[in-house]
């Protein structure tokens, strides 16, 4: 229905509005001309990622199934290449620089990922009446999806960036799940990886198990590692119930608060608009997310189906682990906050995945 495209196109489109005007407050105080022109990028990234949503909305998303295996092959190939000539920034190689533009792989990705699964399990048995999933065994309906999520997450662990690993394989199990897996193959899963949660340990770096750490007990460095989620949880606090108003605020805007404008966004808005201005946020969000569940529900194509859901599911992730970071309920990944955090990559991969929900909401047929 129009509706579900409109509220999702206008709710975007307010978020990021949202985002511009929390990111400029988190950084026009600051000396260097990078700082200041940093909102001002993101402006540009936000009419970008508009053009994206406006161009996909209108291209059949049934063309992404005949471009699925390109779309997984160059994916691939993008990570790999970050490893060739990725920039380095704080440890991390995880960004290829286009020119003037700075991309990171791993946000393409995530997208890539939901669409070659929801071509994966739309696939009919030879008889035509159920689907994969439901006839095959254990290898077709689980290991060999769970190879191709596998690789791609590898990689993205490699640079390292964890946290967008862990939003990846977390996409897979929901997606595997609506696609109707036997539930004993994730549970064996899942007893898999209880089981091998020392040897995972002993292969995180120092940092990373640093912030696990840190999760457990923030005042054990709070000068540390701990640091940037105390300020955050102070900031988010000290917004009281109707915060102190654009422009004002000592965690932000004193530059207490690290990361104010990209991971901890959230902390920068909840300072300034409070409780009240944090609901409604979350409000845009579920509206968002809620409409493309309905997407989900009303196409009678089997990919058109699992694609909405993956996108949908893939936002309310990222909102949730975001969210939690900020608040000191789970730890730190650095996972932005969709449309709002500072960076090109995410905020395009979202303007572009909405397109996809809005063009699935036009094209309701049964394939």
């Amino acid at each position: 229905m129009k509706s579900s495209r409109m509220i999702i196109f206008a709710s975007a489109l307010f978020l990021a509005f949202i985002g511009i005007l929390t990111i400029y407050s988190s950084t026009y105080q600051k000396d260097t001309v990078g700082w200041q022109l940093i909102y001002r990028r993101q402006i540009f990234s936000v009419l970008v990622g508009v053009v994206f949503y406006l161009l996909i909305s209108r291209l059949n998303y049934r063309r992404l199934w005949d471009a699925t295996y390109f779309l997984y092959g160059a994916a691939i190939f993008l990570l790999l290449l970050v490893f060739v000539l990725g920039a380095v920034r704080l440890g991390a190689q995880r960004w290829l620089k286009l020119g003037m533009l700075n991309f990171q792989p791993s946000e393409l990705t995530k997208i890539v990922l939901i669409i070659f699964l929801a071509r994966y399990f739309s696939l009919k048995s030879k008889y035509n009446v159920s689907l994969l999933t439901s006839r095959l065994g254990i290898v077709r309906s689980f290991v060999l999806p769970f190879i191709f999520m596998a690789v791609p997450v590898g990689l993205i662990i490699e640079q390292p960036d964890l946290g967008s690993g862990i939003l990846v394989f977390m996409i897979f199990i929901a997606i595997v799940y609506l696609a109707g897996i036997k539930l004993r193959y994730l549970l064996f899963l899942f007893l898999s990886i209880a089981v091998s949660m020392p040897v995972f340990w002993h292969l995180l770096r120092g940092y990373q198990k640093n912030r696990l750490l840190i999760f457990l007990n923030p005042e054990m460095d709070p000068l540390g590692a701990g640091y940037t989620v105390i300020q955050s949880k102070i900031a988010i606090g000290s917004g009281g119930f109707f915060g102190k108003g654009w422009l004002s605020g000592t965690q932000s805007q004193l530059h207490f608060l690290p990361e104010s404008h990209t991971d901890f966004i959230f902390a920068t808005f909840a300072e300034q608009w409070g409780l009240v201005g944090s609901l409604l946020l979350l409000s845009l969000y579920a509206l968002i997310i809620v409409q493309g569940f309905k997407i989900a529900l009303r196409t009678q194509d089997r990919f058109g189906r699992l694609l909405a859901f993956g996108i949908s599911i893939m936002l309310a992730i990222q909102v949730f682990i975001n969210i939690a970071m900020n608040l000191g309920l789970a730890p730190v990944v650095g996972i932005p906050l969709p449309l709002m955090s500072y960076g090109g990559s995410s905020l395009l991969v979202t303007f572009l995945s909405l397109g996809i929900l809005a063009n699935i909401d036009k094209k309701r047929s049964v394939f």
